[in-house]
């Protein structure tokens, strides 16, 4: 392979320079690398949008002053709440299991009620 054989992976323009050169430039080798990249970018900045408004949507709806609150699942799903995306789950020696998106958290109750929780400051 000659040095006038060889072309930027991303435009295609002759490159010039070291042999082992795969871009003509910097903006080539970003926009390739972006490229490769943004379907798993694009799929992890849904998901971090997704668990801060969950958590924007139970802060919102618990009272400033009180560690715990009731809302009914309808409610939730009205202020754009998504039930599949949290960040960790919480066993308490009850055997209940509270779901928590970041520092707010819910538990199932009956009737389709939920109870929301603040989870206490270390």
């Amino acid at each position: 392979m000659t040095v006038n054989d060889r072309a930027c992976c991303f435009c295609g323009k002759t490159i010039y320079g070291r042999a082992d050169k795969k871009f003509c430039d910097d903006y080539c080798r970003n926009n390739y690398n972006n490229q490769l990249k943004a379907v798993q970018n694009n799929l992890i900045r849904n998901i971090n949008n997704s668990l801060k408004k969950n958590r924007n949507v139970l802060a919102g709806l618990m009272v400033e002053s009180e560690e715990t609150t009731k809302t009914t699942r309808e409610k939730l799903l009205q202020e754009g709440f998504q039930f599949k995306y949290c960040t960790h789950h919480y066993t308490n020696k009850k055997g209940n299991i509270y779901v928590y998106c970041y520092d707010y958290g819910y538990l199932a109750l009956d009737n389709d009620w939920y109870l929301l929780v603040r989870s206490k400051e270390n």
